[in-house]
């Protein structure tokens, strides 16, 4: 029986560990102990944090694995890197691992090869902006965290200084960028790579709260765009891949198009997307199994998968009870399209990234409008 290593063992890499379980491959599990569902569900778990990669890099050459991988982390991605270099296995380079999980890096790695993306510049300190002026508005944001996390759109420099220590206290580099806002409607871009070449999977619409955290409320499959914006899409993120040097596995991309038409990359993780995109919706809508092909790409086994369907997804998130509302209208009116609901009972606590949402429903089915009527746009 193959071993594979899994790093993490949140809610986000469960539906990872059951794939590879249903493969037959016994799941050795790598995560800070907090009681979450990969403790339980791993054949053997190892409390370790993710950042530890030297430790777990010992525990993955004595039981001797097959492959490791994660998905929906840029953290973890991280340390599946290391350890797959260090132990000869499949994973992308020390360099790609930096330009595609340090924002600064990567903004600089776009800049040198021509990639559209909003300007920036990193800093560590209020100092180092005090004779400094910026065309408003601007976003700002930590310089390694995903998840919406210590990210706030500021309007004027009254409200610089909050933004730049609300980023500093969410990251753990304790660096911020501060980059131009760029105004249009938001997508994320899949793609799964073998051995440097990049095949494209989907393209989704991207809700969000707006400013000041652009927390995102839904998402869509496939995103409404006519099929030559879609081509520029693939054109652009798939130059971008290369330009950061992603070879393997899965990415997430996230771009704005501009009221002009314009196409700007945000960023990039060489990582399935989170939010249940890479491990429900693409296969909901496409009938390709991104889980299965993340797993083959880990095995060293080049994906040989193709879409099978052309079909609808989305996933809306609960913010309140009126997301709530909704999903009782979809239980009574159309249950049929509703694939799975995780729903937790809402707090008095205010939402403030990804990770304090208070769960989720997914709905799919073979025609768009049954799906857009229930996205948080279409009801707002």
């Amino acid at each position: 029986m193959k071993k594979i290593a899994i790093i993490g063992a949140s809610y986000l890499q469960e539906p990872l560990i059951q794939k590879a379980k249903s493969r037959g491959l016994e799941t050795h599990v790598f995560a800070w102990a907090a009681g979450d569902v990969g403790e339980k569900s791993a054949d053997h778990f190892y409390p370790i944090s993710i950042t530890e990669k030297n430790e777990i890099l010992k525990e993955c050459e004595r039981i001797g694995v097959d492959a490791v991988c994660s998905i929906s982390s840029d953290l973890a991605s991280v340390t599946v890197n290391f350890v797959a270099n260090a132990m000869g296995l499949i994973g992308n380079s020390p360099e790609c691992t930096l330009s595609s999980t340090n924002k600064h890096l990567m903004r600089r790695c776009f800049e040198e090869n021509g990639d559209p993306s909003p300007k920036s510049m990193k800093i560590s300190s209020h100092d180092e902006i005090k004779d400094t002026s910026f065309e408003y508005p601007v976003i700002v944001k930590p310089l390694d965290r995903s998840g919406s996390r210590g990210i706030t759109k500021v309007t004027d420099r009254a409200q610089l200084e909050g933004a730049i220590e609300a980023a500093l206290s969410a990251g753990f580099e304790k660096s911020v960028l501060i980059e131009e806002f760029v105004e249009g409607s938001e997508f994320s871009v899949e793609f799964i790579s073998w051995k440097g070449e990049h095949e494209f999977l989907a393209l989704t619409q991207k809700y969000t709260t707006g400013a000041p955290a652009f927390i995102e409320t839904g998402h869509l499959e496939p995103a409404q765009v006519d099929a030559d914006t879609l081509e520029r899409i693939k054109k652009v993120v798939s130059h971008a891949l290369d330009s950061l040097k992603v070879e393997y596995g899965a990415s997430h991309s996230e771009v704005k198009i501009t009221p002009d038409g314009d196409i700007k990359l945000i960023e990039i993780g060489a990582r399935m997307g989170g939010d249940n995109i890479g491990s429900s919706l693409v296969k909901l809508s496409t009938g390709y199994d991104f889980l299965d092909a993340v797993i083959d790409v880990s095995l060293g086994i080049k994906p040989r998968q193709k879409k099978t369907k052309a079909s609808c997804a989305g996933i809306r998130f609960v913010f309140s009870d009126e997301d709530i509302k909704v999903l009782d209208t979809i239980k009574k009116e159309c249950p049929g399209i509703l694939v799975e609901e995780d729903v937790k009972q809402i707090g008095k606590e205010k939402v403030t990234d990804s990770s304090t949402r208070f769960g989720y429903y997914t709905i799919a089915s073979d025609s768009v409008s049954d799906i857009i009527r229930f996205m948080p746009d279409a009801l707002s």
